[in-house]
């Protein structure tokens, strides 16, 4: 094999160097990933206008979407297609498919960044996607009807709720194996993890409530009682002070629940069939998807009332917040293969930063909120892998 290694002189023309302040930085931002099941598409709304930036195609029937923690990537189940399809969030491009089981629908993303548990709905499994390779390499039989997935804060425990079987399952994540089942009442669907990491809350749909469980003995501690039908999906604000529940009956309301005394403080009404809520990463505003109405309410979470509606595609469901990071790549010649790489950066230090190889590729992405502009070039160096 005859080798090489190119340096940042040789190779930095590979990509441009983006030059970005933070009042042009268009591509980078908070931004809202709505998962649209009747469209085929995922709506990206930027938070800063409320109007929609982007449409992207995806499978046949998306139904969840999660953010990877570097914010590089979302995760998008198609429901009818039985896979999942992998957005750049930066290009807003979708850069593979991964085949998974039957009728994928909730997901997310493990805390180091290195795997996504999709919950099979029809196939009663959970499928673990390796995130370098986006391959399965594992598949875990969970229970009936498996719609929901979260994480411990340390990664140790995913949490499935199994909505045929009316419990939630606890996977060791080391292992892929279930190490126990909380049973939680009829139908729960949406989960989430508290930001402190000791609780879990659980919308029981057909029971009417959101069940608390510790974290820490996997025990239901207390059952919230939801004052109108059928709670879908939960949120936590950042700091943890409040959980916001869509009731999926139309019309559709919102329910806000103290954490501190675990009680409905107040409803707040949105569109119809509200099924899926984010709250951006600033806490300011929570996004609930209107199944039936083909719209998005955002809410003050502050006033907790209704600031505007926007449209987005047929059927929206699966939501997702994040705040986007800019990103450069530079790629490898055909013929080479990735073995180092890193970038040059000029101008003050950006608010978030991360330089990492991507496959053939090494990727920078950075936050800039400055309003000096910042000038980086990523750089790779390659092999060349013929004889």
């Amino acid at each position: 094999m005859r080798s090489w290694v190119a340096g940042a002189a040789v190779v930095a023309g590979l990509a441009a160097p983006l030059s970005m302040a933070a009042p042009a930085a268009a591509q980078s931002g908070t931004f809202v990933f709505v998962a649209n099941q009747g469209s085929d598409t995922v709506s990206v709304i930027d938070t800063s206008t409320n109007t929609v930036v982007g449409t992207i195609n995806v499978g046949d029937g998306p139904n969840g979407v999660a953010i990877s923690p570097d914010r590089t990537r979302a995760y998008v189940s198609n429901l009818l297609a039985g896979t999942v399809s992998v957005i750049n969030t930066f290009t807003r491009a979708v850069v593979a498919t991964i085949d998974v089981d039957d009728a994928p629908n909730g997901l997310a993303v493990t805390p180091d960044g290195s795997r996504v548990y999709v919950a099979n709905e029809s196939s009663g499994t959970v499928s673990v996607i390796d995130t370098t390779t986006n391959t399965v390499t594992a598949t875990i039989t969970v229970g009936g009807s498996p719609v929901d997935v979260a994480f411990s804060l340390n990664g140790n425990s995913a949490y499935v709720s199994n909505a045929g079987s009316g419990n939630v399952a606890v996977i060791n994540t080391a292992s892929n194996t279930v190490t126990t089942t909380i049973p939680v009442g009829t139908t729960p669907i949406g989960l989430a993890v508290s930001p402190d990491g000791t609780k879990l809350y659980v919308a029981v749909q057909d029971s009417d409530l959101v069940a608390v469980i510790d974290t820490g003995t996997n025990t239901v501690t207390n059952n919230i009682p939801i004052p109108t039908v059928d709670p879908r999906d939960v949120a936590f604000t950042p700091n943890g002070a409040k959980a916001y529940v869509p009731d999926l009956g139309n019309p559709g309301n919102v329910s806000v629940i103290n954490t501190a005394t675990e009680t409905v403080t107040t409803t707040i009404s949105v569109n119809n069939n509200p099924v899926g809520v984010a709250v951006t990463p600033d806490g300011a505003f929570a996004y609930v998807t209107n199944f039936l109405s083909g719209n998005v309410s955002v809410i003050n979470t502050t006033s907790d009332t209704v600031t505007t509606t926007v449209g987005v595609g047929g059927n929206p469901f699966g939501v997702a917040a994040a705040e986007v990071p800019a990103s450069s790549t530079a790629q490898c010649p055909p013929g080479s293969v990735l073995t180092g790489g890193g970038h040059e950066i000029s101008g003050p230090p950006p608010s978030d930063f991360t330089s990492k190889p991507v496959g053939d590729s090494w990727q920078v992405s950075l936050v800039n909120e400055s309003d000096e502009d910042i000038t980086f070039t990523p750089y790779a160096v390659c092999a060349d892998n013929t004889p």
